[in-house]
């Protein structure tokens, strides 16, 4: 199964970005999406360290909320 996990652009410097998920930072590859005129407060899904598709804000976090939920059955 593969998982991407929605992050929020924080700054882009070239094919690359700045992203932020929870507190977390990461710098994510936007070489996949090239095509796409992104700018810093986009949302994208990200899988093993490359944008691989932009969502809108609330698609982002109804995805965080799905997590969550997966989160908590499992710990049940």
């Amino acid at each position: 199964m593969c998982l991407a996990i929605p992050m929020q652009i924080l700054s882009i410097d070239g094919t690359t970005a700045r992203c932020s998920a929870n507190g977390v930072e990461r710098e994510v590859s936007l070489f996949l999406m090239q095509d796409r005129s992104l700018s810093m407060g986009d949302f994208v899904m990200v899988h093993v360290g490359y944008a691989i598709e932009q969502v809108q804000a609330i698609e982002a976090q109804r995805r965080w909320q799905l997590f969550d939920e997966m989160d908590r059955s499992a710990d049940a």
